[in-house]
């Protein structure tokens, strides 16, 4: 078997350019992946910060809130117990009130009967005379 030199060249040359590609196929890959990665790091480093501006915005609204609460809170009770304050007192008031009037017309209730007595007994006086 006889080969040219021409033939074997031209299998050579035609087997080592797949070879060439392939090689640059790879450092393409290669150098995609990288180029990935390095995005990918750089996303995750802004989701990251972005991420713990939020939870420090939050922390901060959350801490506000609780105190504007606890102002309320505090007020309503003030003005709950001023209140209930003014409320017991108009109705001590009106317990008083009610007891002065009782006691006075119990009082006249009383006078008026003992005089009607009086009377009763003075007619019997003297109609047993």
């Amino acid at each position: 078997m006889r080969f040219s030199v021409k033939t074997v060249l031209a299998v050579v040359l035609f087997s080592a350019v797949p070879l060439a590609l392939a090689q640059d196929a790879a450092t393409d890959v290669k150098k995609g992946a990288e180029a990935t990665g390095h995005e990918t790091k750089k996303v995750a480093t802004k989701t990251a910060k972005g991420t713990e501006k939020a939870a420090d915005k939050t922390g901060s609204a959350t801490k506000t809130a609780a105190k504007k609460t606890e102002s309320a809170t505090k007020t309503a009770a003030k003005d709950t117990a001023k209140g209930t304050e003014k409320a017991a007192d108009k109705t001590a008031d009106a317990t008083k009130t009610a007891a002065k009037k009782t006691g006075s017309g119990v009082k006249k209730d009383t006078k008026a009967t003992g005089k009607e007595m009086k009377k009763a007994g003075e007619k019997t006086e003297d109609a047993v005379k």
